[in-house]
């Protein structure tokens, strides 16, 4: 066993003297901070419930423990000298450094050099059987692994809290090893609940229609593309209104949710209501609950409505298919640990042919007063570089033209990861993709977004001129209270380090009003911000109280004819600058993507600009869509351009 000392600048795990595994030279190590990897099986079992009161631990290796894992997928880098692997391992904190391109290049393994280092997954019940007994009784799975990575040291990996992206040195007696966690998988019928309800038959999910409804931000969104790519894989359908088809007879029936705004548990309520009702009265309908209420109700959804199948949390979006598997028996399950995110394995069904959503981030570690999403959408995890750029490619490949990383607090990319990444590292990356034409992310926190990322934007072609930073108050006092870990001074010098890069670029903000103890003097600090900045758009709220927040609790909650006030005063102001903002575009020639038809008027097509701003033009949409073309405005709205195509020039790749 090994207890790090607070001096070390280098921490081992030694089990035996062919066995090693070590970090970075640089990774500090302190308590807080101890990579959880480095801990043995012998430590204390983590408390795995989730979501919780809040609390403070915000490290996913810590919250879930190894016993909790089914397998991992892994690859390596096999070098004869440790300084050459040190060396690598630095390299590898650079998202323009790829695993598998200096596996290929420096690995001396041949078995493994040609596919990028990949070993691939291996089960965790080697842990439980004996050294002399292959795992699942396969010898030549075990002699093939053995080859690769030896047994002991296989066991010593599987013993550690592992997470996704992590890099880790492992001394064995082939060398020494780089080892890449790209994936975990967790046994997600294991960490559900589940209730046996009789009477209730099987339900066969082949050929059946379902409907999702989707409530909230894009984050929601990606994840029922994802979840509609699982229930394609399993053989059912999405339910064609257009062909007659009602919502009201789908055989499965899913709702993604949000908690973020007021009465959103009742929303939910209301809208499962009418399919409650057709179970009761005989039909066999599968009623879902997905997303962040959820996750925030958990067990107690169950007790308000009986008649849900399936409540499941966000971090098992694309592993419904396992947990239908225990509903289609007749089980009630309900899916709300902690739990890593999974790779997909099957496509999500986009919603889009020309702009796609990637999440490179999951979760959030903040702990703002009154934001309900620590506690819904769990702690930060990162995705390995490699993941992300193999989606993107292959997205590009089939025909994708726009891509928007996602992320509830994107400028924290990789802080969470072994060794540490930037988010700055992966915009170049991602940008540098050859065929993506526009790139866009959300959403970053004024705490941690980098002048390096500005300076990403200006030096990457590909990236939008468009950053969304939300700021909340315009007050210090407020801003201290909401717990957001910076000031207004702060803010404006990311303002005014995009203007002075960039200063063709818009800046969207969200803000909420009435937060509890906001003054009159605190609100008009708050106009003052926005007179200063002049966004191209915020999204407004007034503050709600949400479950498990502080803020809920306090005593000087703002009275809701004030609340409605200030809302009120601030949306003035904010339609007054979006509309100076538009207004700028009239006359010049911008360049926009084509996405879809303008619904009301079909002879017009509808894209945005580098700035994400609507325009609208007459065009076919059949021969325009995924075209970037050349539009001249000639009208500007509050919320929307309008022009004509003064050119379509072909895409590079379309000759």
């Amino acid at each position: 066993a090994f207890t790090p000392s607070p001096n070390n600048e280098a921490a081992f795990v030694t089990q035996s003297a062919a066995n090693r595994i070590d970090y970075p030279n640089n990774y500090k190590i302190a308590k807080r901070r101890l990579p959880l990897c480095m801990v043995l099986s012998n430590a204390p079992t983590p408390n795995t419930k989730y979501p919780t009161l809040r609390g403070t631990e915000v490290d996913i290796r810590k919250i879930i423990p190894p016993s909790n894992v089914e397998a991992v997928r892994l690859s390596h880098i096999l070098f004869a000298s440790e300084d050459l692997a040190r060396e690598s391992l630095q390299n590898l904190k650079s998202a323009n450094t790829q695993f598998e391109e200096l596996a290929r290049l420096l690995s001396n393994c041949e078995l493994t050099r040609e596919k990028g280092g990949e070993i691939g997954w291996i089960n965790t019940n080697i842990i439980a059987t004996d050294t002399t007994v292959a795992v699942d009784g396969n010898d030549d799975d075990d002699d093939y692994l053995n080859e690769l990575l030896p047994r002991d040291a296989r066991i010593q990996l599987l013993e550690q809290y592992l997470k996704p992206g992590d890099v880790i040195m492992l001394e064995t007696v082939r060398g020494h090893h780089l080892i890449k966690i790209q994936d975990v998988m967790l046994n997600v019928r294991k960490l559900a609940s589940k209730r046996n309800r009789k009477s209730v038959p099987t339900f066969d999910l082949r050929d059946k229609t379902y409907v999702i409804e989707t409530m909230g931000c894009q984050m929601n969104t990606s994840d029922s593309e994802r979840i509609e790519g699982q229930l394609i894989s399993l053989g059912m359908r999405a339910l064609d209104e257009t062909k007659g088809e009602s919502k009201s007879q789908a055989d499965v029936v899913l709702l993604n949710t949000c908690s973020i705004r007021d009465h959103a548990e009742q929303k939910v309520y209301s809208y499962i209501g009418p399919h409650a009702k057709r179970k009761r009265e005989g039909e066999e309908v599968m009623i879902i609950v997905a997303g962040c209420v959820a996750q925030q109700e958990g067990e107690q959804l169950l007790r308000r409505a009986p008649e849900v199948d399936l409540v499941m949390g966000p971090q098992y979006a694309n592993r419904i298919s396992d947990l239908l598997e225990d509903v289609s028996n007749g089980n009630q399950v309900v899916a709300t640990e902690a739990s890593h995110v999974m790779e997909d394995s099957t496509k999500p069904r986009r919603g889009s042919t020309v702009a796609a959503w990637v999440n490179v981030i999951y979760g959030c570690n903040e702990r703002c007063t009154y934001c309900i999403v620590p506690t819904t959408r769990g702690v930060e995890q990162s995705r390995p570089v490699e993941s992300i750029l193999q989606e993107v490619q292959e997205l590009v490949h089939d025909g994708y033209k726009e891509v928007t990383l996602l992320g509830q607090n994107i400028d924290a990319y990789g802080r969470d990861m072994v060794p540490k990444r930037k988010f700055s590292d992966l915009l170049r990356a991602v940008g540098s993709v050859p065929g993506l034409k526009r790139l866009r992310f959300v959403t970053s926190h004024p705490k941690y977004m980098s002048m390096g990322v500005v300076d990403a934007v200006a030096e990457t072609p590909a990236a939008c001129l468009n950053f969304h930073v939300p700021f909340q108050s315009g007050s210090n006092e407020v801003l201290h209270n909401m717990g957001r870990g910076y000031t207004r001074e702060k803010f404006l010098k990311i303002v005014d380090r995009i203007r002075s890069k960039l200063p063709d670029a818009s800046i969207t903000a969200d803000v909420i009003v009435g937060f509890p103890g906001e003054t009159e003097e605190q609100f008009q600090e708050t106009l003052d911000l926005m007179n200063e900045v002049v966004f191209d758009s915020i999204n407004t709220a007034a503050y709600s109280p949400r479950p498990n927040t502080p803020a809920a609790d306090w005593e000087n909650q703002i009275a809701d004819d004030v609340k409605g006030d200030r809302l009120r005063r601030i949306n003035v102001l904010n339609l007054e600058h979006a509309a100076k903002r538009r207004a700028r575009m009239l006359g010049r020639t911008v360049e926009i993507l084509v996405e879809e038809r303008n619904v009301k008027v079909p002879t017009q097509v509808m894209g945005r600009t580098t700035h994400g701003y609507l325009v609208y033009c007459d065009g076919d949409i059949d021969e325009l869509r995924g075209k970037l073309v050349h539009v001249e405005i000639e009208k500007c709205q509050t919320y929307y351009l309008a022009g004509s195509i003064v050119d379509a020039p072909p895409d590079d790749d379309d000759g």
